[in-house]
């Protein structure tokens, strides 16, 4: 009770429930909300203060920029969903606060095609290796069109191509990304997209910020050739799979285009299934027939992982020891 009593003491004053109402949009930083409420920063960061502490908001950190959103899961999460759904469009001052967020949208929307535009010819050129970035799409969406998924975690997730394609399709996703041009662009395009359950931030695919056990499925969508440690990657990733959940994988399989090291950046030529099977054995994950996409030179395989139903997370296990041999002890 004294956590809804704080999170309902918080949200009614006017600025901090203009706030909710557009954090619940988007995630925005301080300087975005000054922009788009008018009010200094020194104000703004106060009531922002306010909202962290009564768990309405989440707040991550992104080098020296701060990101704001809507708090997930149940208590004042659930009540920040609420409110901010309860404020009409039509009311006057919400409805100016909406134009001027579509205005910092806009900024973060030129950046991107900005991000694009720089190079837009080495992907061209590495589309035209491989197969139809349509057929493997079609793939990855026919996977969560037979089994939807609750939580969704997207490693690298880049522009957010992931988000976009399998958001309609899960209750929550997050995408996670180290670079800051890359989420500026994944940003925009969820906005754009107006798929609210989506999110992104700035994570290592090597030291995922999240428990165990967090997801339902996780993505490592032509990902993992820029990885400087794959096999730590897919532990991570299966380390943060519930039971019955699946990883997976789509990248290239093995192949003799070493120019693509130097013009894109390519650790790994492509990956072989008893390599990433074998991964997935090491961690627990029982793996499924992959899928081949041949087009070009380049051959896409999509690998599915899946942790058994049964199974329970190395945490969970640790705990239950613990508590039985203090039940014992006592």
């Amino acid at each position: 009770m004294d956590e809804l009593l704080q999170g309902l003491r918080a949200v009614a004053e006017p600025t901090r429930l203009r706030i909710l109402a557009l954090c619940a949009r988007a995630e925005l930083t301080v300087s975005d909300l000054v922009e788009i409420l008018g009010q200094s920063q020194p104000r703004v960061s106060r009531h922002l203060k306010l909202l962290v502490e009564a768990r309405l908001l989440q707040r991550h950190q992104e080098g020296s920029w701060a990101y704001y959103r809507l708090a997930e899961g149940h208590g004042n999460g659930a009540l920040a969903r609420q409110v901010a759904d309860l404020l009409p469009e039509s009311d006057p001052q919400h409805a100016r606060d909406l134009v001027r967020l579509q205005s910092v949208q806009e900024n973060w929307a030129t950046k991107a095609a900005a991000y694009f535009r720089r190079n837009a010819t080495n992907w061209s050129r590495l589309r035209a290796l491989h197969a139809d970035p349509a057929e493997v799409d079609a793939v990855l969406k026919r996977f969560f069109e037979k089994e939807p998924a609750g939580d969704l975690l997207d490693i690298a997730t880049g522009t957010g191509h992931v988000l976009k394609l399998l958001g309609p399709n899960v209750s929550n996703a997050v995408g996670i990304d180290l670079s800051r041009d890359m989420l500026t662009v994944a940003r925009a395009e969820l906005f754009r997209s107006g798929l609210r359950n989506c999110q992104v931030r700035q994570a290592d695919m090597l030291q995922l910020p999240f428990e165990d056990g967090r997801f339902d499925a996780v993505t490592l969508h032509m990902a993992l050739h820029y990885a400087g440690h794959p096999a730590g990657a897919i532990a991570e990733a299966a380390r943060v799979l519930r039971p019955g959940g699946r990883l997976i994988i789509v990248d290239f399989t093995p192949h003799n285009r070493h120019e693509l090291r130097e013009e894109h950046a390519h650790r790994w030529l492509g990956f072989g299934d008893m390599t990433i099977e074998g991964l997935f054995a090491e961690n627990g994950l029982v793996a499924e027939s992959p899928s081949r996409l041949r087009g070009g030179e380049i051959t896409v395989s999509v690998w599915l992982g899946r942790r058994p139903a049964n199974d329970v997370p190395a945490k969970q296990a640790n705990d239950a020891i613990t508590n039985g041999q203090e039940a014992v002890s006592s």
